[in-house]
Formats: C-alpha cells, structure tokens, sequence
C-alpha cells in the first residue's frame, strides 16, 4: 500500500513571496506521491502577485482576499488569521510553509502554530538586529523564527544568527529560493530583447541603464526625499545614462517620486513591471540601485553591482562578498556610490565579477529533499 502524502499548506501574500516560492510549489507539486500541495493567497498584495502566479503556472486552491484601500499592518493580520483558521480547518496540512518576513509569513506561521501545526519558514535567520529596520519585518522573522520547526537558512550567516539565539535543531542552509525563480525566469526571457525594448521605448540603444527600486517603510518620509534627490542629482550629472524607476504603488513612495523626479529626460518613472520584464531590466542594466531585499540577492547572480539605499541589511554576505555596498539614504553617499561606479572601470569590475554568495539554483530541491523526510 502506498503512503498518504503528506499535505503541504503554502501561504504566501506579496509579490517577493510569490516569487520565491513559486519555484518551491512547483518542486513539491512534481513530486505527487510525496505531497499533496494547497497554496494559500492571502491578497496582501493583489495586483502585484497574481502575476507572479500566472508566470510561473500557478492558481491558488484558496483565497483571502484581504487587499483593500489604506489597510494597516493591523487589518493585515487579524484578517489573514482569522482567514487561515478556516482554511486549516478545511486542509489539515503536515506543513504550513512560509517564506521570508512578510505580515503574511507571520500570520500563517502564527495561525499553524495555533492548530499545533508544523511550520517551515523558507528564508530563516536573516537578521539586521534592529527592531525597526527594516520596519515590521525585522520584528515579523523573529517571531516566526521562535515558531518554526523547520528553518531553511540561505547561508551560513543566517543559520549562526539562528544558533546564536538558541534556535539549532531543524536548520538546513540550502541558499535562496529566488535564485532558483530568477534562473528559470532568465531561461523564459532568453531570446525575446526585441519585444521587451518595444516595451522600454524610452531605454536608447548604446545608453547606459541604472535600474532604480525603492519602497522600503522604514525609508518613508525624508530618507524617500533624500533618494529622490539624490537621483535628480546624478540624472542631471550623466544625462547620457538613463535612469529607469518602477515605481510600487504605495502612495508613501509615489508622491515624493513624482513630485521630485518627474519632467526629467533621461529619468523613466513606469509603472511596477512584471517579474519578466524585471528580469530583463536587471540583465540590460549597468547597475542598481534599491532598497530591495530580493533584488540584493537577485542582481549578483546577473553580475551588477548593487548599491544598497538602506541603513542596514539584513543580507550582509552580499556586502561582504563584494557585489553589494551599503549607501544609506544619505543623499551624498548615494551620489558617491554611483559616481565611483561610472567613472572607475576597475572598481566597477571588482563588484560586477565577485562571487554570488546566495546559492545556484538547486534551493527548491534541497527543500522538498528535507520536508520528504521530515
């Protein structure tokens, strides 16, 4: 007689989520005599992941449908648990999986913990060690942490940041599931440059692209206006270099960006971008810039340098290795940062070729190898 699979609840709620566990839904999906797989949107985030989740072939068994005008951090998370009571009811899972430090990976971790169900948090141990930088989510993967029974750590770092909190049993280092889903999205995007620059008419050939992200709460306010200044600055500095900017749809990032950047030619202010074509803009760039977690992990793999608009960082490895650099919100610092990286090839060279220190690709495997035998 052949065993009963073992029931595997994902919950997932923004677009990073849904990028990084994409690939894990597949992996698990691929092996049905092992896992009977549910995924849980909670619609933390819903216009920018229900097209993650068409990308990678995926439909979400249930949804919460918790999106709505000017929610808090608070409607966030009484509505994703009160939501996920019924759904466990109804799936009674081995395994809620979470990924990362979202409300939502609180929230489903929390809820499991409730029913007395196991958690596996993908993405552990990440830690900056303040509170409130970055704000909520620092505070969010600690608490999940203390909830989790599986911990799969990205890099050592991270497993020593859980061992030095006394969090030892269950932890697998098995590097970032976002690898996985950028290679799989590069292998898509391969061959289609002529369509995705009928897309980006404004990039001009033979032009040098900087790739601007940035939405990052803990930024808002004057730290938001010090990047955007910063930007103007350098667009008017290299106005043969083009400077592209999706901006997230959060009204905290959208009216400083627009009102300060807004009427310069060589500064592209667009709309959020698909995962494609994200992908693509970070090939075609010459560097990036952000606040960004996923695309600190994401852009090294692609070998452009990052330069990181944040205070602190919980992906430190990054930094260490060579192929990221720390600039704060500090309008001058950022400047600087950018500057050095156009006009010193050798410097340029150094980060664009040091080592990805975030894993290969084969993450989403070594998870499912781990949850078969759990």
């Amino acid at each position: 007689m052949s065993p009963v699979p073992q029931k595997i609840l994902v919950v997932l709620g923004t677009r990073p989520e849904g990028i990084k566990l994409a690939p894990l839904v597949r992996e698990l999906q691929g092996r049905p005599g092992t896992f009977d797989v549910r995924l849980c949107v909670t619609g933390q985030h819903r216009q920018m992941l229900e097209p993650i989740l068409q990308f990678f072939g995926l439909s979400p068994d249930h949804d919460l449908q918790l999106m709505k005008p000017g929610q808090t951090l608070f409607d966030v998370t009484a509505g994703a648990l009160k939501g996920l009571e019924a759904v466990l009811d109804q799936v009674q899972p081995a395994w809620v999986v979470v990924q990362g430090d979202t409300t939502t990976a609180l929230a489903g971790a929390l809820a499991a913990f409730y029913k007395k169900v196991r958690v596996a948090h993908v993405e552990a141990g990440l830690r900056t060690g303040d509170m409130h930088s970055p704000f909520p989510e620092e505070g969010n993967r600690v608490l999940v942490s203390r909830l989790a029974d599986l911990h799969f750590a990205p890099t050592e770092g991270a497993a020593a940041h859980l061992a030095a909190e006394g969090i030892r049993g269950g932890v697998h280092v098995v590097g970032n599931t976002v690898i996985d889903a950028l290679l799989e999205a590069r292998r898509r995007v391969q061959g289609r440059d002529e369509a995705f620059s009928a897309e980006f008419p404004q990039l001009r050939a033979g032009r040098k692209l900087v790739l601007v992200t940035g939405h990052r709460r803990e930024n808002f306010g004057e730290p938001f206006e010090n990047i955007c200044r910063a930007l103007g600055t350098l667009a008017a500095r290299y106005p043969d270099v083009d400077w592209l900017y999706p901006v997230h749809l959060n009204p905290n990032v959208r009216e400083p960006v627009h009102r300060l950047l807004s009427g310069r030619g060589n500064v592209h202010l667009v709309e959020p971008v698909a995962y494609p074509q994200l992908v693509w803009l970070l090939g075609r760039s010459h560097l990036v810039l952000t606040d960004s977690g996923g695309i600190q992990e994401e852009a090294p793999t692609l070998g452009k340098p990052v330069l990181v608009m944040r205070e602190v960082t919980e992906r430190p490895e990054g930094i260490a290795a060579g192929c990221a650099r720390l600039v704060g919100t500090s309008g001058a610092r950022i400047v600087d940062g950018v500057t050095g990286l156009l006009e010193d090839p050798a410097a340029y060279q150094r980060m664009a070729q040091a080592r990805n220190p975030y894993g290969d690709g084969t993450s989403c495997r070594a998870i499912a190898d781990v949850l078969e035998k759990a």
